[in-house]
């Protein structure tokens, strides 16, 4: 897949964010959302290996090797901005501190279920934070493509891979388009980058009813 419907998702999962908000952004599509915030979004981002207030990439002559995120790709810090140890980021976590947790997903089901940190058969490095993630954050926003890279559906009935956790998505964004969970229904609000409620249709095996007057088509 190239890069661009990665960017693409994750430039409209940055106008989710809100001035303000706490956010947590896990590893790969979420990774690049920083490149979408301007300098007065107001997000204050969070890296659960302890630091509050990250700010954007390093160039190449600004790395400082102490000063990486959880998926230890370099970052700075913005002024102001807190350290801490994992047990206390973990603690800001599951106490409901941080307002938004933006990650990736194996498969979302139609009732918000996420998988996303297993593959039965497959090496498993570790479980990581999603699942303190996605039951602490006030609002949990899945970035992925539409279809696995062979070509399976991602956004499904019920999810096929161990689960992270049941019921917690909020909103997906995919290349083609925006889902928000709303009232245990998956709604399909916003169509991208000229893509057809066929083309939803086509790759994406889980029910959904088609909102499309409640957000702007663009």
């Amino acid at each position: 897949m190239s890069p661009e419907p990665k960017a693409r998702i994750a430039a409209r999962a940055a106008q989710e964010l809100c001035p303000g908000e706490v956010v947590n952004l896990g590893i790969g599509i979420p990774n690049l959302i920083p490149e979408f915030l301007g300098p007065d979004s107001g997000v204050v981002l969070h890296t659960e290996n302890g630091l509050l207030g990250v700010g954007p990439r390093p160039d190449d002559g600004d790395l400082d090797p102490d000063l990486i995120d959880a998926a230890k790709q370099p970052i700075t810090a913005l002024p102001g901005a807190a350290y801490f140890d994992s047990a206390s980021s973990f603690a800001m976590i599951r106490g409901g501190h941080v307002d938004v947790a933006v990650l990736g997903a194996l498969e979302v089901s139609a009732a918000g279920d996420i998988a996303n940190w297993a593959v039965p058969g497959k090496d498993v490095l570790g479980v990581g934070g999603a699942m303190d993630l996605v039951v602490g954050a006030r609002r949990v926003i899945v970035t992925m493509t539409a279809t696995s890279s062979r070509g399976q559906p991602k956004v499904v009935a019920e999810c096929t891979y161990p689960l992270t956790a049941a019921g917690a998505a909020d909103v997906v964004v995919t290349e083609l388009c925006v889902f928000r969970l709303v009232d245990g229904e998956l709604r399909l609000t916003e169509l991208l980058d000229g893509a057809t409620v066929d083309d939803v249709t086509a790759v994406t095996t889980a029910p959904f009813v088609v909102t499309l007057e409640e957000s702007h088509v663009g």
